[in-house]
């Protein structure tokens, strides 16, 4: 059974940093895409970032540009979120999402019905 597990999140003030993780298991991990996405309170679930199997190449909301960075390590399963100069509206539930099949377009990145297994979620709160 495929499983991701987060961790990571917290409180932290404005302009600060956090760092989430996302460990996958029950598969070789190092084949498939992976995303996180988040979900603010009251809001629907919107993408945040991806990255592609090898880790070559790395994709982004406009939001979040240039503050936050993914990277994946494929002998240990997991895949990062370091987050950066965070903003109040930074705050929500963040997912990571494993996609099994390799898709030819980077457009599907983006779409969270692309992705296969989802973890559980990790609250993420800035403060202002």
């Amino acid at each position: 059974q495929v499983q991701l597990v987060e961790s990571g999140g917290g409180l932290v003030q404005a302009g600060g940093s956090l760092r989430l993780s996302c460990a996958a298991s029950g598969l070789t991990f190092s084949s498939n895409a992976m995303g996180w996405f988040r979900q603010p309170p009251g809001k629907e679930r919107e993408f945040v970032a991806a990255i592609n199997w090898s880790g070559a190449h790395t994709y982004y909301a406009d939001s979040v540009k240039g503050r936050f960075t993914i990277s994946r390590d494929n002998a240990q399963k997991t895949v990062y979120l370091q987050m950066n100069l965070l903003k109040p509206e930074d705050t929500a539930v963040y997912h990571c999402a494993l996609q099994f099949r390799a898709y030819s377009s980077s457009n599907y990145y983006s779409v969270p019905g692309k992705y296969d297994v989802w973890g559980q979620g990790t609250q993420v709160t800035v403060s202002s």
